[in-house]
């Protein structure tokens, strides 16, 4: 008798045991779930909009036109003691350049960063043509005598040097000479991967939030050299008109939102405040 009640305990703990197991799962199941389903919303927290897949390049969706200029930005870091002679040099050479019809190539603009990266000078170039014509300059320039002696002296005066070559935004204004003084900031945005077209469509609305003191001088982005890079320059009269400036642009309805949506979209960024040098048509 002992040994029937033995089993039929041990039946009724098995036969309750089950269903609290299931029970266990069950809720481990919705815990899990749930735990998921707050991951997911975090995750998804981080991307703003959905965005329709991509049927063109960036490149062909973001520019003018299939023969859009094309943009080479340089920076150079010089010896502390060697800026001034570097300075001199290329205002000896680069407007040479710039005003030989022969090279199809524009300087844009040349600058030493005053807050920044310290020590530092700033070259953008614009080859009208696109890839061809800048394979045209590289291959001219190498025939040019004064430009390799300028090339060695300079060598001599750099610790490192980098460039990207980039092509504009079709909503950006191109770059045009203008009178000084001003000063100006780079202000450089790496996006993250597959946000290029979003940043775009935001910033065509933006820039008109930006124009009012003339103040936009040129939107890039990269093709070569560090991708998904973007470059915005600005001109301000001095630091207190660039604190204005960019404050008023608060003031209207709409860019709060801009920066909103666009923040999201930035793995990291960067400011230089520079000033042209004498070279620079950008003054």
């Amino acid at each position: 008798m002992a040994g029937v009640l033995h089993r039929f305990s041990l039946g009724r703990v098995k036969s309750w045991a089950q269903p609290a197991r299931q029970l266990g799962l069950w809720d481990r199941g919705i815990a899990t779930s749930c735990n998921r389903n707050r991951e997911n919303s975090w995750f998804n927290s981080l991307f703003v909009r959905k965005v329709d897949p991509r049927k063109d390049a960036h490149s062909n969706l973001l520019t003018k036109n299939e023969e859009s200029n094309l943009y080479k930005i340089q920076f150079h870091n010089v010896k502390p003691e060697c800026l001034d002679a570097y300075n001199k040099l290329c205002e000896e050479v680069l407007p040479s350049i710039h005003a030989d019809k022969y090279y199809p190539c524009e300087l844009v603009g040349t600058w030493n960063t005053w807050y920044g990266e310290q020590d530092q000078a700033v070259h953008l170039w614009r080859y009208r043509g696109g890839y061809p014509a800048l394979t045209e300059v590289m291959n001219k320039l190498k025939q040019n005598q004064e430009f390799m002696v300028y090339r060695k002296e300079r060598g001599k005066m750099l610790m490192s040097r980098r460039n990207q070559l980039l092509l504009e935004f079709s909503f950006w204004n191109e770059p045009v000479p203008r009178e000084g003084p001003n000063i100006y900031e780079l202000r450089s945005y790496q996006l993250r991967p597959g946000t290029m077209i979003e940043w775009g469509n935001y910033w065509a609305r933006a820039i008109g939030y930006r124009q009012h003191n003339r103040e936009a001088v040129g939107g890039f982005f990269s093709q070569i050299g560090n991708l998904y890079m973007v470059h915005h320059l600005w001109a301000y009269k001095d630091l207190q008109s660039r604190e204005d400036t960019r404050n008023g642009a608060w003031q209207q309805e709409g860019w709060d939102e801009v920066v909103y949506y666009t923040v999201p979209l930035i793995q990291h960024m960067d400011s230089r405040i520079m000033i042209p040098t004498k070279a620079s048509p950008l003054q």
